[in-house]
């Protein structure tokens, strides 16, 4: 090391003393700081590989819980177009290591041609509409229980699979939900493309386009639950119990939607309500039920359901904590 660490004038350091040959103390001193450097290198390599090997690990564990078939109990609590058909040999993708049945990915079904895609189409539809109307809402209702619990699928299908859904739709659930950004329909209830027939609308109200779409559903697309979805701190809601000479300043579209809102809230039940997130939920829950209504009158829905073909429901979703209450 010489001068140039330990500061001396001397152009060596002297490994011996002079008369008794015992390691002198600078020679004493620079073993000492090559011994502790040696070991401090040591110990953070060993540092480095073990934090490595941890990493690894962590993320390794980490991979297997984003495996879909993790979140699910069983196959049959899936939405039928995501269902494996046992017919196809499912791709799996070449592992640098051997891993164990169910560590490995769902790649979703695999096809080749569009005569097999159609295939595959049929079949789904087959089974959507072997399911009843209970079947139906229990699994949208446990897919929504994912999405809260956090351990959602975010299905994605594959590109055979979607090829599949060229050749016709068969959604097994119609929803009238809200147009605000903050309710996405398929990620609430952990659903698919093809999954969910949806109808957005702000303050998830009836109108002719609206209600024709259901109608088409119910009668075309036989769906077996037909749920209307309000939220949480719904501003269309909200716009509608403001004084009529407020809501006169906007729009005349606008201002017709808000109105048509606020006629079925019956306000007067509000007025001795002081906390206001009650009487948020109060009021949305209110709008939900006035469109339910509004839903029963129609003819040709309540024949599907005095069939036991088709099922109505309200539901409150929740954006503080993502979960939906049915009613």
């Amino acid at each position: 090391f010489g001068s140039s660490i330990f500061g001396t004038n001397s152009s060596r350091v002297r490994s011996r003393h002079p008369r008794c040959g015992q390691p002198s103390p600078r020679a004493h001193m620079a073993l000492v700081a090559v011994t502790g450097l040696a070991i401090g290198a040591a110990a953070a390599a060993g540092v480095s590989v073990g934090l490595t090997c941890t990493k690894s690990d962590r993320l390794s564990s980490i991979d297997r819980r984003r495996d879909p078939a993790w979140a699910r109990e069983a196959d049959d609590e899936a939405p039928v177009g995501r269902r494996q058909p046992k017919s196809y040999v499912q791709a799996r993708p070449t592992q640098p290591y051997a891993m164990e049945e169910e560590d490995q990915p769902d790649q979703g079904w695999q096809g080749f041609s569009m005569e097999e895609a159609l295939l595959h189409a049929n079949e789904g539809q087959a089974k959507a509409l072997s399911r009843t109307p209970a079947q139906v809402l229990e699994a949208l209702q446990r897919g929504n229980t994912r999405f809260w619990m956090n351990v959602a699928s975010r299905p994605e299908r594959s590109a055979f699979e979607r090829r599949a859904l060229i050749s016709k739709q068969f959604p097994s659930v119609a929803i009238l939900g809200c147009s605000d950004s903050r309710v996405p329909t398929e990620i609430v209830f952990d659903q698919g493309l093809g999954d969910i027939f949806v109808v957005r609308v702000a303050g998830n109200c009836l109108d002719t386009a609206t209600l024709a779409s259901l109608q088409f559903a119910v009668h075309h697309l036989k769906v077996k639950v037909l749920l209307v979805l309000g939220h949480e701190l719904c501003g269309a809601v909200k716009a509608a119990m403001l004084p009529q000479e407020v809501l006169e300043k906007e729009p005349p579209q606008l201002e017709q939607a808000l109105k048509s809102i606020k006629a079925g809230l019956n306000q007067e039940r509000f007025e001795n309500m002081r906390d206001s997130r009650a009487l948020d939920r109060e009021s949305v829950t209110t709008n939900v039920k006035q469109q339910v209504e509004r839903l029963r009158r129609d003819k040709g829905i309540m024949d599907k359901v005095r069939s036991d073909e088709l099922l109505i429901s309200g539901g409150f979703y929740e954006i503080s904590s993502g979960i939906v209450d049915f009613f």
